[in-house]
């Protein structure tokens, strides 16, 4: 798939957390603004309208003439600094926002820009409300409409993004039950940093917040260094468990040569898991043979 933009509109007073920096409020542990940035790592450029702040990967930052003047304000600043043919529009307070959504984007517009292809494609939230800042725009017809906008109202300033999309031939992507969810009031935040803790979902939020603080790109197979864990802690003692799992990853790095490809590193991880697995279990099975050969409580030299 070829390169795509992101713009994120990360300005805005934020009214409803009575004037907070929103994109830095953390759920998970994880700013806003870097969660919505890391589920477009794959992106060209990436620019930033608002305030600078520490982000987790490098961006571009700019900010809407006037400041303050709205998400279509902020989307004609931050379409100037992009290039590609694709570009990728996003609110900074999508707490849940992955990587498949915004596959599922752009490839509703596809690339190129033949006859019949769409103009952009635009998520839907679980009420069947269109979402214009969880959307892909063609670059051509984007910046086409916002120059006739600017025409006709003399700035873009205040003017609501309905009437940008209500021009554009946009393909509508079921946004799933969570991808769209945004965090405007206080009570919002206290719903998403709940979510993520639910049982069904905190080990996976967990997992993926590490990744992204020590910056690992590596996908494995959480349930095989969970058996690990147990086998470890079962078949050994409890604090075996978080120790062979080091060692697992510190074998996995050195047998990887720290340069190698994503694959082989899940694989140099498997290994090690099934190797240190093997000898747990090994510590178990000659447990389990010592066992009977204990003397019974009570047994002794003077016992008749």
């Amino acid at each position: 798939m070829t390169a795509y933009d992101v713009i994120v509109l990360a300005g805005g007073a934020a009214k409803r957390l009575g004037g907070a920096d929103k994109p830095a409020v953390r759920v998970g542990g994880r700013a806003l603004l870097d969660r919505v940035l890391a589920a477009c790592s794959g992106a060209g450029a990436t620019v930033v309208v608002g305030g600078r702040r520490p982000t987790s990967r490098p961006v571009v930052w700019t900010r809407e003439v006037p400041e303050g003047g709205g998400p279509l304000a902020a989307l004609g600043a931050g379409v100037r600094l992009t290039t590609a043919e694709r570009v990728l529009v996003l609110s900074a307070d999508l707490p849940f926002l992955g990587p498949a959504t915004v596959d599922a984007l752009l490839a509703a517009v596809g690339e190129g820009g033949g006859e019949g292809s769409r103009e952009g494609a635009l998520c839907t939230d679980p009420d069947g409300r269109d979402q214009p800042l969880l959307a892909v725009y063609r670059a051509e017809p984007l910046r086409r409409e916002l120059a006739l906008l600017a025409t006709e109202h003399g700035s873009l300033a205040g003017l609501p993004l309905r009437l940008l999309t209500g021009e554009l031939d946009l393909a509508r992507v079921d946004a799933g039950p969570h991808a769209a969810f945004d965090c405007d009031t206080w009570e919002d935040i206290a719903a998403a940093r709940a979510r993520i803790r639910e049982h069904g979902a905190v080990l996976d939020e967990w997992i993926t917040s590490v990744k992204n603080e020590l910056g690992i790109e590596l996908d494995v197979d959480t349930d095989v260094l969970l058996d690990l864990a147990r086998d470890a802690a079962h078949g050994v003692a409890r604090p075996a468990a978080p120790l062979t799992t080091f060692l697992v990853g510190y074998a996995a790095a050195r047998a990887s040569g720290g340069a190698a490809s994503p694959g082989e590193a899940e694989a140099a991880v498997a290994e090690a898991a099934r190797k240190a697995t093997a000898l747990a279990l090994r510590w178990e099975a000659e447990a389990a043979e010592e066992q009977p050969r204990a003397k019974p409580s009570g047994e002794g030299a003077g016992t008749p």
